[in-house]
């Protein structure tokens, strides 16, 4: 069975710190915008989940690549 919310570290991709995000599960393949809560920047996150609610994978990126 998977976890309805990870807690998944990411690295923000504006100032390299290393920070905690929680993903929904849930929610299937997403992409959404949340500030980085280092620097205040915002980064885009696209979650890939697998048909069982799996998390497969956390993309972090600039908001303009």
């Amino acid at each position: 069975m998977s976890a309805l919310v990870e807690d998944v570290e990411v690295l923000c991709p504006y100032c390299g710190k290393s920070i905690e995000i929680d993903v929904d599960c849930t929610a299937g393949n997403q992409s959404y915008f949340e500030d980085c809560r280092v620097c205040c920047a915002p980064i885009q996150f696209s979650v890939s989940v697998d048909s069982r609610g799996n998390l497969i994978a956390v993309d972090a990126r600039r908001e303009n690549e």
